[in-house]
């Protein structure tokens, strides 16, 4: 049997001797596709015959330079010459800086900074790795294509990001439209890896004393389901099927933007602290959320979450958090069980500090508002995590019978839009004190005025 019989599965077998110029897969998260392609680069970019360099460009250069490293393995494992491994400055703008693997022949794979721009007068293959975690992959695409004019390949590698996503939008032209940019097309679910041997091969790789040595298909298929914060989290991961995002409110650039801007250094001993407190029992979860206000900016300082608790075990870490110096205030979902929450912590600690919200279909609609604006104005900083970001991308927006409305979240192990709504509570907790402080300088600026007028009345006389 040949190496690539031996080394690769059926699939990445596939999307290695598919030589098309357009190519496209859809895939499950962790299956080697992209070590797949890199071996596909080494074999054709250290030929003899070959004419074109090829650049590489992911989500992020560190996730470009890792495959520029399986380049460079397989390029030891063929014996390939490979003259350097290095730094490579290949134009005047420090942006396009990139990482090179030149081959005997003269003929380079660069790896690129997921800056669009990078791809500006190059010519040459294209493999455009996860392609929809890219924060603009309409215009990669649009800049990537013109490279191929004189020669080489454009490959696309993704999982799905949303229904809005540009990715997306080709899987669908190729479905729906009769692929008119006549794109190879290729897909491989978890399902699909899975039936083609890829927990045999997964099993040659890992530690003897790993539990997923003693699982079998069937058995490892329910881990990673299960190990998923939600039911769409998994579709999309590892069964292509992507999220709707015209019923989800948050969008998930949004997220990334805000996981992007979480910088808790910001935060100093005298910061400004706003809670958030979504209350539940026992299907649910309790979360304090705990945002720090620095600037015009709201960075995440804590959050702390708890299942199955009794009610004087949340109210104790309620009260830890009530005692900071810096906590400004706190707002308590008090729908059911919070009322009492609310309630003995504003006769504790003053119902200035703490504020109890019912939730109704009016105050959540609000409240929803309210965060998705400060996502919208990039002011807002949150960890980046799998569990919180499910969380806060599964609220959607449902009409009522009466035409209006709701807010609502598939209950699941994760939560039930739990997180979602601790956050929603702190944001609204930070604007309810800002708007106290203005109308107070209002009111303090205009007694002023006014004793100044008439001051100056009685001077006249």
């Amino acid at each position: 049997m040949s190496f690539e019989g031996k080394f690769f599965l059926p699939y990445q077998r596939r999307w290695i001797n598919d030589t098309s110029r357009l190519k496209i897969i859809e895939k499950s998260r962790q299956i080697g596709l992209s070590m797949a392609s890199a071996y596909q680069l080494v074999r054709e970019h250290s030929h003899g015959r070959c004419r074109c360099d090829a650049w590489v460009s992911s989500r992020d250069e560190i996730q470009a330079k890792l495959f520029l490293e399986d380049c460079k393995k397989f390029s030891q494992i063929l014996h390939v010459a490979a003259r350097n491994f290095g730094q490579e400055v290949i134009a005047s703008d420090k942006k396009s800086g990139s990482t090179s693997l030149l081959f005997a022949n003269h003929r380079s794979i660069y790896s690129l900074s997921s800056n669009p721009d990078a791809q500006a007068g190059k010519r040459g293959t294209r493999v455009l790795d996860e392609f929809a975690l890219h924060p603009h992959p309409k215009l990669l695409y649009a800049i990537a294509y013109p490279g191929i004019t004189w020669g080489g390949r454009l490959e696309i590698i993704s999982t799905h990001r949303g229904s809005d996503n540009f990715f997306y939008q080709l899987i669908q032209d190729i479905r729906e439209n009769g692929n008119p940019r006549n794109f190879s097309h290729h897909r491989v679910t978890l399902q699909d890896a899975l039936e083609q041997g890829f927990l045999r091969k997964l099993k040659t790789k890992i530690p003897a004393d790993d539990p997923l040595n003693a699982m079998g298909d069937a058995d490892y298929f329910d881990y990673i389901r299960r190990s998923c914060p939600d039911r769409e989290t998994f579709l999309q991961e590892y069964m292509c099927e992507p999220y709707d995002s015209q019923s989800i409110f948050l969008p998930l650039d949004l997220v990334g933007d805000a996981e992007m801007g979480y910088d808790p250094s910001k935060i100093g001993e005298r910061s400004d602290l706003f809670l958030g407190v979504d209350v539940g029992r026992t299907s649910d979860l309790t979360v304090f959320w705990l945002l720090a206000s620095v600037g015009n900016e709201l960075i995440t300082r804590d959050v702390i979450t708890l299942k199955n608790k009794s009610f004087s075990e949340q109210e104790g870490e309620f009260y830890k958090l009530l005692a900071l110096p810096m906590l400004r205030r706190a707002c308590v979902d008090q729908t059911g069980i919070g009322r009492q929450f609310a309630e003995r912590a504003a006769e504790r600690f003053g119902s200035y500090r703490v504020e109890g919200v019912t939730f109704t279909n009016s105050t959540k609609e609000q409240l929803a508002y309210l965060l998705r604006t400060i996502f919208e104005d990039r002011v807002i900083g949150i960890p980046s995590d799998e569990h919180i970001r499910a969380d806060l991308r599964a609220i959607k927006r449902e009409p009522t019978f009466a035409g209006n409305l709701r807010f609502a979240a598939e209950r699941t192990e994760n939560g039930h839009g739990d997180r979602f709504w601790a956050l929603a509570l702190a944001i609204h907790a930070a604007q309810d004190m800002q708007f106290r402080r203005k109308a107070h300088f209002e009111h303090i600026s205009h007694h002023w005025r006014m004793e100044k007028k008439l001051r100056l009345g009685s001077a006249c006389h």
